[in-house]
């Protein structure tokens, strides 16, 4: 029997055997892996992996089974010095016959905890396309550009290091808002700017051939953005419910508006965030299947980008048939009633949620009345926020690269959860030893990492604050290359 598992995995078996204690990352990996690479052998097969995995579990002691407290797990345990000369990625995995259950097929289950090596780097790897549309906004109210994006299309990805991951940059997404929302409309100190109405709000990108390969499908990837500052929106949050599609679902106002909302007088919203993106995402659907592939839609935010991804695949999934749409979500609100939701489940919408424990701004709108309730009290009342989908739960103490206290703001960062993911085992286990993020990123905007790491809190930002010297010796705001100023040749063409 054992001949009915690949060479792969008896030599990963071997391996962990006789690696013994302190190896706990690779125990869970080999039980993950196992899990997913038994073959069309049959019952024996998987009898056989199950058999293994449970030796393994019970007969291998490690760190994290003889002590699972997180907070007794000191920075004593990584050599930092050697992790800052390995590479900020591990290498890539062949997932392309496995990609629907990692898109979500099954809901993620058995796939969050233990964590499934596969799932992480997928998460990660929308993350940063998340990530992205943050480094790559221009939020200086000095700049005559303020509110738009640094680069165009075409070098979005390579100028953010992201070009590794195979996507291609095809459409920005631009918003407005018709009611009272963050002041991030009005951050520029300019009488005149580029655009006194929208906002560079994200993008739609599309697998390489070779990553398209590697995955299984030409995936559709649309990152949307949140507002730079969490308490801008939190602080002004609309509470109002207002109906979507044709049902009972509704959704909250003041994220609809941001989705919705266009205006002919207008230089970058003539039509709005929700038609630009859709236009984009039929084209490239249309485009691919007539060649013959498989596509999937996945769509990516953080914060208040969550929320406006769980409407783009709302509207996606009534309007585009049999296409597999997944939504990876970071620190997201809550966005509709228990109707929309019970809507997105019916049209087969797969949403993955990860959330920090210590992080408030999931457990709003709905703090009190939400999902949480007994549903015999509900019902399904219009009023009652409710979250979608299967959860990943993470946890600030579970790194000891973090500070503990409280930090609202270094709990709600995105590289804070995107470094939580890219160390999580499970929820019993140590921080894995053999993460890969680059540590430093997550003090990029806030002050989360222990003194120990010397790493100054908020540096992220462009050299000399995007002051240069002339040729005279003077101090001065550089002009933008040409390619990347917003293009004045868009207006009138709905963009």
């Amino acid at each position: 029997m054992v001949e009915a598992l690949t060479a792969p995995v008896r030599y990963r078996i071997s391996a962990a055997c006789h690696r013994g204690t302190g190896h706990t990352p690779r125990i869970h990996a080999l039980q993950q892996q196992l899990a997913f690479e038994t073959d069309d052998h049959g019952r024996k097969t998987t009898r056989l992996a199950e058999s293994i995995s449970h030796l393994l579990h019970l007969h291998i002691e490690t760190p994290a089974r003889r002590n699972v407290d997180h907070g007794n797990w000191s920075l004593d345990n990584f050599d930092l010095e050697k992790k800052n000369d390995t590479p900020a990625t591990s290498p890539k995995e062949e997932v392309s016959e496995k990609w629907r259950e990692i898109h979500g097929r099954n809901d993620w289950e058995g796939l969050l905890d233990p964590l499934h090596p596969w799932l992480r780097r997928e998460i990660v790897k929308y993350g940063e396309f998340s990530q992205a549309t943050y480094d790559a906004f221009d939020f200086d109210p000095f700049s005559e550009y303020c509110g738009s994006c640094r680069y165009n299309e075409k070098k979005l990805l390579e100028k953010l290091g992201l070009a590794r991951h195979g996507y291609e940059v095809k459409k920005y997404i631009h918003a407005m808002s018709h009611v009272e929302v963050p002041r991030w409309l009005e951050r520029s100190k300019l009488g005149e700017t580029w655009s006194k109405d929208s906002n560079w709000m994200g993008f739609v990108a599309v697998s390489h051939d070779e990553e398209s390969r590697r995955i299984g499908r030409r995936d559709i990837a649309v990152a949307w953005r949140g507002t730079v500052a969490p308490s801008e929106w939190y602080e002004d949050m609309q509470q109002q419910l207002e109906p979507v599609g044709g049902g009972d679902a509704r959704v909250e106002r003041g994220f609809l508006s941001i989705y919705k909302s266009k205006s002919i007088a207008t230089r970058y919203n003539k039509s709005s965030a929700s038609e630009q993106v859709m236009k984009e995402v039929k084209r490239l659907v249309d485009f691919y299947k007539d060649r013959g592939e498989e596509v999937s839609l996945t769509i990516t935010g953080h914060s208040l980008g969550g929320a406006l991804a769980l409407l783009n695949a709302y509207e996606a999934a009534t309007t585009i048939p049999n296409l597999p749409i997944s939504v990876i979500s970071f620190g997201a609100p809550r966005v509709g009633n228990i109707a929309f939701r019970d809507e997105l489940y019916q049209l087969g919408v797969k949403t993955l949620r990860v959330v920090l424990k210590q992080d408030v701004v999931p457990r709003m709108p709905g703090l009190v009345f939400n999902e949480s309730l007994h549903n015999d009290f509900i019902g399904t009342l219009e009023w009652v926020y409710t979250h979608v989908g299967a959860e990943l739960r993470l946890d600030v103490r579970s790194s000891p690269f973090l500070k503990r206290g409280f930090n609202p703001i270094g709990f709600h960062m995105l590289e804070t959860y995107l470094h939580l993911v890219d160390g999580f085992l499970s929820s019993t286990s140590t921080f894995r030893s053999d993460a890969r993020r680059d540590v430093a990123s997550v003090n990029k905007a806030c002050d989360m990492l222990v003194d120990e790491l010397r790493i100054p809190p908020c540096w992220y930002q462009i050299e000399n604050k995007g002051l240069v010297r002339n040729d005279h010796g003077r101090w001065v705001k550089p002009r933008r290359d040409p390619e990347d100023i917003p293009s004045p040749s868009w207006e009138g063409k709905g963009y």
